[in-house]
């Protein structure tokens, strides 16, 4: 499941229910991504998306990585809109039957989130607003992947 909210998100109420009834799940593995302050130098972060296109591109990412890495279940939440430092911006849950397929999915998922998901981030500072490209570093590690 994927889904776009502009509304907060409470990470431990989601891996609860994620968890809840996977009696023959091994692993379940979650990585919760937060809004940076920098020491004052971002005091907002905006995401935006086409919501629709984002989903579903989003989704076909999802379908490759449960067959690549053989998963019972994926779970993206991302915010979108107006985000404060400290707040959570994205949460992927991931259930598998062993530990190393719940992490190594979890850990690309989150590498194709950070550098190829149709999502515009932009900070918000003292020095006005700044559009964020994937760094250097996002697009190698994406490229693990390949």
């Amino acid at each position: 499941m994927i889904r776009l909210t502009d509304q907060a998100f409470e990470p431990g109420a989601e891996l609860t229910a994620f968890a809840r009834g996977r009696s023959e799940t091994g692993a379940i593995a979650s990585f919760l991504g937060l809004a940076r302050g920098d020491a004052g130098a971002a005091t907002a972060l905006e995401l935006e998306a086409y919501p629709e296109f984002t989903v579903a591109e989003i989704g076909k990412f999802v379908a490759t990585a449960t067959t690549r890495f053989e998963l019972y279940d994926a779970r993206v939440i991302h915010r979108i809109g107006a985000i404060a430092p400290g707040e959570p911006v994205v949460m992927v849950l991931t259930a598998a039957a062993h530990r190393r397929e719940a992490f190594e999915a979890c850990d690309c998922l989150m590498d194709y989130l950070k550098s190829r998901a149709p999502l515009w981030k932009k900070e918000h500072g003292p020095a006005g607003p700044r559009w964020v490209d994937p760094t250097t570093r996002d697009l190698a590690d994406a490229a693990r992947w390949d």
